[in-house]
């Protein structure tokens, strides 16, 4: 199988690398399986006092691997779907360890959802950000899990609907990012450095503080919205739109 995602610990960091660039990095089931072993790895590593989510490539995350629904049921293939981008983001809220999103480069759809879920996240100032689900016929369902509790409640209003394209500065400014930087790695080590000077009980006991709030709505909220989320991949109108996306054409939507 390929190694869509790179795992290296230095020191008191480990480094979680998509590496999947020819689809953006995209959701695949194959990456998404990666990406789970590599937080599994981290936690139970008593070297790892913080972990570092990063890419290659010009996109951090592109969200769903819509080629892989080709010949698949899409009831079946919805419901996966939704299951596993649900398990992926309670994984990274509940690591014992900080994890911090380094971006250099896009996110979208439910690249996003990692976004939010990252404990902090760098980016650099030509990234982009969109949540661009209303423009196939969906929504962020699932990773507005971990994004409403991080956006303000006027920037959600407007980035779930829009689908607008912005960069780091407003990301920074609206809570969805912690800082939007010139020099990602460098910014990302001095993050790196203060944080491994935290014990592991310390360091677990504090970032539960700040996730509590966030995984009790995640645990009341997941199974409808995952549902919800699995209703709105097959509907007719969703289908057209990850038709017109797949050809690159506009969307031919019915009232």
């Amino acid at each position: 199988m390929a190694e869509l995602v790179q795992y290296a610990v230095d020191g008191a960091v480990a480094r979680l690398t998509l590496d999947s660039p020819h689809n953006r990095n995209a959701l695949s089931t194959a990456l998404v399986g990666q990406l789970h072993q590599g937080l599994a790895d981290a936690a139970a590593d008593p070297r790892v006092r913080v972990v570092v989510l990063g890419h290659t490539g010009g996109t951090f995350c592109a969200g769903a691997d819509l080629s892989e629904a080709a010949g698949q049921d899409p009831g079946d293939i919805a419901v996966d779907r939704a299951r596993e981008m649900t398990k992926t983001l309670r994984l990274i809220l509940e690591l014992p360890v900080p994890v911090i999103g380094a971006i250099d480069g896009h996110v979208r759809a439910g690249g996003m959802g990692l976004v939010g879920a990252c404990d902090l996240v760098v980016a650099g100032n030509n990234s982009t950000f969109a949540l661009t689900e209303a423009r196939i016929g969906v929504a962020p369902s699932i990773i507005s899990l971990t994004l409403l509790p991080k956006m303000t409640a006027r920037s959600a209003g407007r980035y779930f609907v829009t689908g607008e394209k912005f960069g780091a500065a407003e990301a920074a400014d609206i809570g969805l990012i912690t800082l939007a930087s010139d020099d990602v790695p460098a910014t990302v080590a001095a993050l790196t450095a203060e944080i491994a000077k935290g014990s592991p009980q310390g360091l677990a006991a504090s970032k539960a503080l700040t996730t509590a709030a966030i995984l009790r709505d995640f645990d009341a909220l997941a199974e409808d919205l995952t549902r919800q989320s699995a209703e709105l991949f097959v509907s007719d109108e969703a289908r057209e739109g990850m038709m017109a996306f797949l050809q690159k054409r506009p969307p031919s939507w019915v009232g």
